[in-house]
């Protein structure tokens, strides 16, 4: 993992986001691994999106044809989208050198200067939870991303003097979950923003098989689209799940996987048929139960189960919202009729009786 195709490879560990059981568990070196090699490596391979897919390889085709490096780009969604496939893949259809880093990693101004004095021209600088960048760092990018010049201040006091030194013109490419988080003098400075919202069951049986067969291991469409369904909507959940499904084949010496074996797997995860897993369904109990169905506020509600508000804004509440389980409004978080009626409810009245078994 030290060296990718002169890729940096830098990973933050963030405590916030170990809360699901697939959604934010600590990866292993083989999961990183794997990761990677299940990443599509070319704008072709990538599957739904395909709206943005479709805009992206003009702006693509464009830049090439100009021979110029691509315009500053932004990709905004929840976790687990493809954001730093894209990144990856823009670099591939580039013919460039990518720099991965995160904002938590970029703790310094010398840190980000370090890493732009070594970006060759059309190189691609990736910088993921760039919502989470200090202020110091992130005043650094300013004139770096609009003149490619770098202020720095030597001396002090009486002695002070600003020089500015060129750097050669690259593109920054940044993945937020946290749009509103963004500052906004940060954001006006990008040329192109691109959205990802969760796939569609459809797409995600297509990555299921496409990773299956990279894996090596077979598996019958019912299955791929038992998988899709459970996966939230989000190809790196497809993909984890997809692997938990191989090592029950493996360990029952199966040579195919069927919808018997992942529905097997699946519970035994605790993803129910909507996708919910312990933890999701643990925060709607919570809202229905301890707050009569809401609303109820943020942070309440994180100092109720223990967790981190970020955690569940960033990672859970996302497919909730999406899935039509859970509403926010300027009062708070509220469960919605679906989500009383996944628990067998149909009325708030009659919320406490699934709690009082």
């Amino acid at each position: 993992m030290s060296e990718i195709t002169r890729e940096k490879l830098i990973k933050p560990q963030d405590a916030s986001l170990q809360a699901q059981v697939f959604n934010a568990e600590n990866e292993t070196e083989e999961d990183l691994v794997l990761n990677l090699s299940l990443r599509p490596k070319k704008l072709s391979e990538f599957v739904g999106q395909k709206e943005l897919a479709d805009n992206l390889k003009v702006c693509l085709t464009a830049a090439k044809q100009r021979k110029e490096p691509l315009e500053h780009l932004l990709f905004s969604g929840p976790p687990g989208l493809g954001k730093t496939s894209l990144a990856h893949i823009v670099a591939h259809e580039m013919g460039t050198k990518i720099t991965a880093t995160s904002g938590p990693a970029i703790e310094r101004a010398g840190d980000l200067i370090g890493i732009l004095t070594n970006l060759e021209k059309g190189d691609i600088l990736f910088i993921d939870e760039i919502h989470r960048l200090s202020k110091v760092v992130e005043e650094f990018l300013y004139p770096a991303m609009e003149n490619f010049q770098i202020d720095f201040v030597i001396d002090k006091g009486q002695f002070a003097r600003t020089i500015k030194f060129n750097l050669k013109p690259f593109t920054l490419i940044g993945a937020t979950t946290r749009t509103g988080l963004l500052a906004s003098p940060l954001r006006s400075r990008f040329g192109i923003f691109y959205h990802l919202d969760f796939y569609r069951i459809e797409d995600l049986a297509k990555i299921i098989k496409h990773s299956a067969k990279i894996l090596g291991l077979e598996i019958e469409s019912e299955a791929a689209d038992e998988i899709a369904r459970r996966a939230r909507g989000t190809p790196r959940i497809a993909n984890r799940l997809l692997r938990r499904v191989r090592d029950y084949a493996q360990v029952k010496r199966l040579k195919q996987v069927d919808l018997r074996i992942a529905r097997e797997t699946l519970e035994e995860l605790g993803i129910d048929p909507a996708g919910l897993d312990d933890y999701d369904r643990k925060v709607l109990k919570t809202i229905i139960d301890i707050y009569e169905g809401g609303p109820v506020g943020v942070e309440s509600l994180a100092a109720t189960l223990n967790e981190e508000v970020d955690t569940i804004v960033d990672t859970i509440e996302p497919f909730l919202l999406q899935a039509g389980y859970l509403k926010r409004t300027s009062r708070g978080r509220l469960a919605t009729k679906q989500a009383f009626e996944h628990f067998g409810l149909k009325n708030k009245e009659k919320q406490s009786e699934l709690f009082d078994k």
